[in-house]
C-alpha cells in the first residue's frame, strides 16, 4: 500500500509543528479501511450517547459505508496536495481481531481514520497518547511504518510513547453509567466526575490543544489530571493548563468545542462555553472567543459517535485558509466574515468512523516555531510540577 500521496516524492521528513493553524507543510490524513463498531466497554459507553443508533451494535462496519468514508477521505488528502502540502496515511491493520491482554479483553479494535486521537506533535516531538478505550490499545501500530520512516529521515524527531496503561476495571468507576441521566451527566461533568479515575495515566491526543508554549487540555472522559501532571513533567519548558466545558453530557476531545483559527482568535461552542475563571489566561492576553456558528444539520449521520457539532471540527491550513464540510454553510459564512478563505469538502459520509476534518489528520509538519502566546498568566494556574 502506497502511504503517500504527493507529488514531493523522495523529500526527507522535517517533523515541527507547535499549533494548529501556522502554514501546514505535511500531515497525516487516516483511512477507514477495516473499521469497526467495537463492543461496549468503560470508555464507548460514555461515548455513545443515549439514543444513538450504536447502542447494542458491534463488529465490521458495511463495506459499503467505509467505501464512501475512503472517497471523501483520499478527496481530502488530494486537495492537501494540490495546496503542496506532503500528505502520508497509515497502514490500517485488520481491526476486526479481538484483543487480550493480562488485564481484559474485548472483542474487536477500531480503525484509523482519526490519526489527531493517537499522535500528538509538539515541536520536533510524535507523542503517542495513553489512550483509554480498550478497543484502540493496538491502534499505534497503524502509524509506525510512518513513524519509523521519520525516524530514519529527521536526525532531529523525537519518537515518544507515553506509559502504556493497562486499563484494568481499577482504571474505572465500577458502576458509572448504571441509570445515568442526561441531567446526571451535565451534573457530573460540572464536577469533573468522570468515569476514568486517576489510577493511571490516561489521555487522547485530541483532547490537548497545542498553542506554543502552552498546552490546554480538556479534563474529561478520556483524559485525566495525571495524565496533565506527566504531561507537564514530560514537557518541563511548557505550560500545561486544564479546560472543561460544563454544557457538555459527553466530554471527549476538545476539537469540536474549542479551536484557535490563528494568533489571537478561537472559535468556542456556544453550548459549551468555556467557564469565565478559565477565559482569563485569554482575556488578559488580547485573544478573541467567538461563538462559533450553529450546525445546518439536527442529527449526525447513521451509526456515528460524535455530535452535530463536527460541523466546527474544521482544518485550517494557515492563518487565512480553512477547510470546512460543505454543507455546513453557516460555518462557512462564518469564516468568510472572520477574514478566511473557504475551502469546501463533502465529509459527512466519513464522520462515522473517527470525527471531522480536524480528527482525520495529524500534523508533522507546520512552519513557525514555539511561540508564547500568553506571555501574561498572573490570573490562571497551570498544571503545578
Amino acid at each position: 500500500m502506497n502511504t503517500s500521496v504527493n507529488a514531493q516524492e523522495g523529500s526527507t521528513t522535517k517533523v515541527s509543528s507547535w499549533n494548529d493553524f501556522d502554514p501546514l507543510k505535511h500531515v497525516i490524513v487516516g483511512r477507514a479501511d477495516h473499521t469497526c463498531i467495537p463492543p461496549n466497554e468503560p470508555c464507548s459507553e460514555a461515548k455513545v450517547p443515549e439514543d444513538s443508533d450504536m447502542r447494542g451494535m458491534w463488529g465490521p462496519r458495511p463495506l459499503e459505508t467505509v467505501e464512501k468514508a475512503n472517497e471523501q477521505l483520499d478527496k481530502l488528502a488530494a486537495i492537501l496536495s494540490e495546496l503542496g502540502v506532503k500528505v502520508d496515511r497509515p497502514t490500517p491493520l485488520q481491526w476486526n481481531q479481538a484483543v487480550i491482554t493480562p488485564d481484559f479483553q474485548t472483542g474487536s479494535m477500531f480503525g484509523c481514520m482519526p490519526p489527531r486521537d493517537v499522535l500528538l506533535t509538539v515541536g520536533n516531538e510524535i507523542l503517542l497518547a495513553a489512550m483509554s478505550f480498550r478497543c484502540r490499545y493496538f491502534e499505534y501500530l497503524a502509524y509506525e511504518p510512518l513513524l519509523s520512516r521519520y525516524f530514519d529521515e529527521d536526525p532531529d524527531f523525537r519518537w515518544e510513547q507515553a506509559p502504556r496503561p493497562r486499563l484494568s476495571d481499577a482504571s474505572y468507576k465500577a458502576g458509572y453509567f448504571d441509570e445515568i441521566t442526561e441531567a446526571e451527566r451535565l451534573k457530573r461533568t460540572a464536577e469533573l466526575n468522570f468515569v476514568t479515575n486517576e489510577r493511571e495515566i490516561l489521555f487522547d491526543a485530541a483532547d490537548i490543544c497545542r498553542m506554543g508554549k502552552d498546552l490546554f487540555c480538556q479534563h474529561g472522559l478520556t483524559t485525566n489530571r495525571r495524565a496533565m501532571e506527566w504531561l507537564q513533567r514530560h514537557f518541563p519548558d511548557l505550560r500545561i493548563h486544564a479546560v472543561n466545558f460544563p454544557g457538555d453530557p459527553y466530554p471527549i476531545h476538545i476539537d469540536a468545542t474549542f479551536v484557535p483559527l490563528r494568533p489571537g482568535l478561537i472559535i468556542n461552542n456556544p453550548d459549551r462555553p468555556l467557564p469565565d475563571k478559565q477565559r482569563a489566561i485569554f482575556n488578559d492576553n488580547d485573544w478573541e472567543i467567538v461563538d462559533a456558528a450553529r450546525p445546518v444539520h439536527n442529527s449526525p449521520p447513521p451509526l456515528c459517535y460524535s455530535s452535530v457539532w463536527l460541523s466546527m471540527n474544521c482544518l485550517v491550513v494557515d492563518h487565512k485558509t480553512v477547510i470546512v464540510e460543505a454543507s455546513e454553510t453557516r460555518q462557512m459564512d462564518q469564516m468568510d466574515k472572520l477574514g478566511m478563505n473557504v475551502i469546501p469538502i463533502d465529509f459527512r459520509d466519513a464522520y462515522p468512523f473517527g470525527g471531522g476534518l480536524h480528527c482525520a489528520t495529524a500534523d508533522v509538519c507546520r512552519e513557525g516555531g514555539c511561540e508564547d502566546y500568553f506571555p501574561k498568566q498572573t490570573r490562571y494556574t497551570q498544571i503545578k510540577h
